[in-house]
């Protein structure tokens, strides 16, 4: 398999399941931590968890992402490559922000201990590898 198909399913499979997640924190969920109190800190570090609005909007916006990763839509190839392209550069730019210890400049709030390092260890990685897939996946099935 190419690496490019290998690249594409990868992203699009991350972005798809991180949109379900999204979906459901929106739902109210606090999944995977045991309560929402947790869950803002780890996730946003603010005192209130992220309300459905916003978890929707970020659920819409990684579904979407998933689309444009995948080629779709096939009869606008352009915009497809376009929306692909920037999907890569704003997982990259979030990706680099939450290494350098910036998130907050990205999200305001951003700026727990505990957020930190989450961010440092989990959530900047994903961006970055997700960036680097998404990336792969455009510049080589468009070339």
């Amino acid at each position: 398999m190419k690496i490019e198909r290998v690249a594409s399913r990868f992203s699009v499979t991350a972005l798809a399941a991180l949109a379900g997640v999204h979906v459901a924190w929106g739902l109210g969920s606090s999944w995977p931590l045991p309560d929402r109190e947790a869950f803002s800190d780890a996730v946003i570090r603010r005192p209130e968890a992220p309300g459905a609005v916003a978890c929707h909007s970020v659920a819409c916006a990684l579904g979407a992402g998933a689309l444009l990763v995948g080629g779709r839509p096939k009869q606008y190839l352009a915009l497809s490559r376009l929306g692909a392209a920037g999907v890569a550069g704003v997982l990259g730019v979030r990706g680099l922000a939450g290494f350098s210890g910036r998130t907050d400049l990205l999200s305001p709030g951003s700026a727990s201990a505990r957020f930190r390092r989450l961010d440092r260890l989990v959530y900047s990685p994903l961006c970055l590898v997700l960036g680097a897939s998404s990336a792969i996946a455009t510049v080589r099935r468009h070339r």
